[in-house]
């Protein structure tokens, strides 16, 4: 994203849980969880497994051979292990991603990601519903004009009106919290999904693996990726949700109608007269987009044999982007709130 479009449509917090970064440092957490899990089962020695904590500790990554790796393997886990690999003794290299591939550290340090993430949409959430509870306090007996099908209907109120949307964002919420028990998972399948590369102790090195890095344990699920586009499918649903109070709002402020007031509008080049509601625009526009991308990331359930580098690679496009663009329509829609300074009885 350009940074006049991510000034309008982007989400700086959101962005900075998603960055390289965010996503290098779950990445050696994945690693220094795994070696500590492996010595715990017996797998690799404990001084091996400090070892490596103390070497990711201090570990400075070479980000422009890390940008080589990601365009010669398409996935940085090789290029950073090798950066990791010099840092220690001979005798511990070996250890280092025992028994794990490329796949458990990328999905795991995703999710990893998304604990930080969903808490911060649904506390989002939460602030628009307390602003809509208010705007209900201050406005909810003024009478509205209700339109079916673009038309004038029959009398209603604010309270009314608003009701609907505070209807759909509670059960947003809602199925959010009911993901994440399934969703916040760790991945661990070695190779092949199987876990045969642990010698026997795959279940319980993932299980201590889970543990340590607060997640729930669950079989491998590298080609299984329902749980990620379950998450997508109700970001969209959400987006939509907050794309339909801006269409309602762009309707209500128009000139001609006057339902509602708005404390703040873009400006025009030509036209001085005018207060563009430029935040609920986006909201409409931000609500297509996350159909879009859910829609694209349901190919991503189509992943061949084993592993699909294809469909994999389809989920880094479009996930990031859709929780930036979810995040974007929770931030606008309550600044669009803000902006609420009354509502009026519009011309029939």
């Amino acid at each position: 994203m350009s940074r006049l479009l991510g000034a309008l449509a982007g989400d700086p917090e959101l962005e900075a849980l998603l960055s390289d970064e965010a996503q290098l440092t779950a990445i050696l957490r994945f690693e220094v969880a795994l070696a500590q899990s492996e010595a715990a089962v017996g797998l690799i020695d404990e001084v091996v497994a400090r070892e490596i904590a103390l070497a990711v500790e201090q570990f400075i990554p070479d980000w422009p051979a890390l940008l080589a790796g990601m365009a010669r393997d398409g996935v940085v886990v090789p290029a950073l292990l090798a950066q990791l690999g010099a840092t220690l003794t001979a005798s511990a290299r070996p250890a280092l991603h025992w028994g794990a591939t490329s796949q458990d550290a990328i999905d795991t340090a995703l999710v990893l990601q998304l604990v930080a993430i969903l808490p911060l949409l649904q506390s989002r959430i939460d602030t628009i519903r307390t602003q809509l509870a208010s705007l209900v306090e201050q406005h909810g007996a003024t009478a509205l004009m209700a339109h079916t099908r673009m038309q004038a209907a029959l009398p209603f109120t604010v309270t009314d009106k608003l009701r609907s949307w505070d209807e759909a964002l509670a059960r947003h919420r809602a199925a959010l919290t009911a993901l994440s028990p399934d969703l916040l998972v760790v991945q661990l399948g070695g190779p092949i999904g199987n876990r045969s590369s642990f010698e026997g102790q795959g279940d319980r090195v993932a299980e201590a693996l889970a543990s340590r890095l607060e997640l729930r344990d669950a079989p491998c699920w590298h080609t299984a990726r329902d749980r990620l586009i379950g998450l997508g499918a109700r970001l969209a649903m959400l987006a939509g949700t907050l794309g339909k109070i801006g269409a309602d709002i762009a309707l209500m402020a128009q000139s001609e109608v006057g339902a509602v007031t708005l404390a703040a509008g873009g400006t025009s080049s030509s036209m001085s007269h005018k207060h563009n509601p430029v935040k609920a625009e986006l909201l409409v526009a931000l609500a297509h987009h996350t159909a879009g991308l859910s829609g694209t990331l349901n190919h991503a359930m189509l992943h061949e044999s084993e592993r699909s580098g294809a469909a994999w690679t389809v989920e880094w496009l479009t996930l990031p982007a859709l929780l930036v663009s979810t995040g974007a329509s929770l931030r606008l829609a309550s600044t669009l709130l803000q902006e609420v300074v009354g509502f009026a009885e519009a011309a029939t």
